[in-house]
């Protein structure tokens, strides 16, 4: 199995319903995402695919959520806008745009700080 990971970022605020302390006022954060994509076959120039490929699918993805107020978003109205569940929104909407043949959207990792992330994946052993 190959697989290639990808960084981004984007900054936005919430507010954490239901949460006692700090974090259910309003404030931002600067978030990094890492995605992972694997495959069991390389291409045809002995690449999982390319890195700009998956790059510009994430910005697409991450368009939705830089300098927004997470929680007017559908889904965060929904959804409790913690880093457990931005990461599996970001998954959600970069499975959709993933469509060649082979590649497995493995896992999305966000950061929302420099020590601390929430990691979303289909697969359990992921």
């Amino acid at each position: 199995m190959y697989a290639i990971k990808v960084q981004s970022r984007f900054s936005a605020a919430h507010s954490l319903r239901g949460y006692r302390g700090r974090c259910e006022e309003l404030h931002g954060h600067n978030w990094k995402v890492e995605v992972e994509i694997s495959s069991e076959q390389l291409n045809n120039i002995s690449m999982v695919c390319d890195f700009k490929e998956i790059e510009k699918k994430l910005e697409r993805v991450l368009q939705k959520l830089d300098h927004t107020y997470l929680n007017k978003l559908p889904f965060f109205k929904r959804n409790n806008p913690t880093s457990e569940k931005i990461a599996e929104f970001i998954f959600s909407e970069l499975k959709k745009l993933i469509k060649a043949k082979g590649l497995i959207l493995k896992r999305v990792c966000v950061w929302e700080t420099e020590d601390s992330c929430a990691t979303f994946a289909e697969d359990r052993y992921a």
